[in-house]
């Protein structure tokens, strides 16, 4: 897209990959808290493609919109890591939930169920779900810093799994790894399994997610909420 004196036409650009921004803003909210704006985020990431179309080379072999969907959610990601905008309180509230299921786990030889973490942890199913809603911003940083980074093409593992030169060890431990985070997923409840490959797999946000499984967007976010604490639970080991 150029313009009448054969420059590359930026503002056309950045019109036509808004609504990427959008996208990724809207798909990035169900790992935050409550406190963070999804125009704040939009605005973040409309940096993230000005700079994607600054530094995009087209003799790199990617294609634009894989550089920028990188660039975009790398700014939103650096963005919020420069501010504590999760609470101590929040983060305990986190801690509690793994420490329940953990215990739960090894009692029960299974996944328990929302009223048992409830019942372990002393409180209601409904200050339990309420919980769940709140913690959602404390579980950024382990599938995004394993999964993404802001000035690489590649997630984490395939980075090192695809160097040729890289110490064996390193390569052993992210396949086993990898490999425990796939079982650990397919040990999920079947309805936690059905939301991450929708979020994670089909890239739909809660809304959509929420309309696809016939419940609201809030009950979307406290089971991925949910999901998240039992990998995190399961993946400490690793």
């Amino acid at each position: 897209m150029y313009t009448a004196k054969g420059q590359l036409d930026r503002n056309a650009l950045i019109r036509q990959y808004q609504p990427l921004v959008r996208k990724l803003a809207f798909h990035m909210m169900a790992k935050l808290p409550a406190n963070v704006e999804v125009d704040d985020l939009i605005q973040v990431g409309l940096i993230g493609l000005t700079e994607a179309l600054s530094r995009f080379e087209a003799t790199q072999g990617v294609q634009f919109e894989t550089f920028a969907t990188q660039r975009i959610r790398g700014a939103m990601l650096d963005e919020l890591r420069e501010y504590d905008w999760v609470s101590r309180s929040t983060r305990k509230s986190q801690r509690d939930i793994e420490e329940s299921m953990r215990r739960l786990e090894h009692r029960l030889g299974r996944s328990p169920l929302e009223s048992e973490i409830a019942a372990d942890m002393g409180i209601s199913l409904e200050d339990y779900q309420s919980m769940l809603t709140k913690v959602r911003g404390s579980q950024l940083v382990y599938l995004e810093d394993m999964t993404n980074n802001s000035d690489d093409e590649d997630g984490f593992l395939d980075r090192h799994m695809g160097d040729p030169n890289a110490d064996p060890v390193n390569i052993l431990s992210d396949q086993r790894l990898r490999q425990a985070l796939v079982e650990a997923i397919k040990n999920l409840p079947e309805r936690e399994q059905h939301i991450m490959s929708l979020y994670y797999e089909q890239d739909m946000n809660l809304k959509e997610i929420a309309a696809v499984l016939k419940v609201t967007e809030s009950r979307v976010c406290q089971l991925h909420s949910q999901s998240i604490a039992r990998l995190r639970t399961k993946m400490r080991s690793h």
